[in-house]
Order: structure tokens, then C-alpha cells, then sequence
């Protein structure tokens, strides 16, 4: 009994400093960016995409994908060829 109690005080003061070093990280990376908006500094390179590259959302491009393959299988099953 007396083994789990200082098992579980412990396994409390480890979680807690951890916690405690994560949060101060967390603070110090917030005050970062601040620091960084004040000053206007970009906080990532602008993506520029290349002139032949489709422009838009990857999930559109993937939507658009999918309805064709579906508009394939419809096709192929209104013509009677079995995919």
C-alpha cells in the first residue's frame, strides 16, 4: 500500500513538472509570434504555383476527380460494358 502511494505522488509530480515545461514552451512560442506580427515578419513563404498548374483547394481537385470516375462508371453501365 505504502509503495503505490509514493508510486502515485510520483507519477503526479512528473505529469505536473511536464506539464508545467509545456506550458511554459507553449508561452514562450506564443510570445514568438507575437513578437513577429508586431514586427511583420512573414511567418511562412507564399506558395506560388507554377503558370500550368491547376489553381484551387486539393479537396476540389479530388471531388472533381471522383464525380468523373463516376460519370465513367455510369456511362459504362448505361452502354452495357461491365467494368
Amino acid at each position: 500500500m505504502n509503495e503505490q502511494i509514493v508510486f502515485a505522488a510520483t507519477s503526479l509530480a512528473a505529469i505536473t513538472i511536464v506539464a508545467f515545461a509545456m506550458l511554459r514552451g507553449w508561452q514562450g512560442w506564443l510570445t514568438l509570434k507575437e513578437h513577429e506580427l508586431e514586427r511583420g515578419v512573414p511567418t511562412a513563404p507564399k506558395y506560388e504555383p507554377e503558370p500550368d498548374e491547376p489553381v484551387g483547394d486539393g479537396r476540389e481537385r479530388i471531388e472533381i476527380a471522383d464525380l468523373k470516375h463516376r460519370i465513367r462508371k455510369l456511362e459504362a453501365i448505361a452502354s452495357g460494358v461491365d467494368l
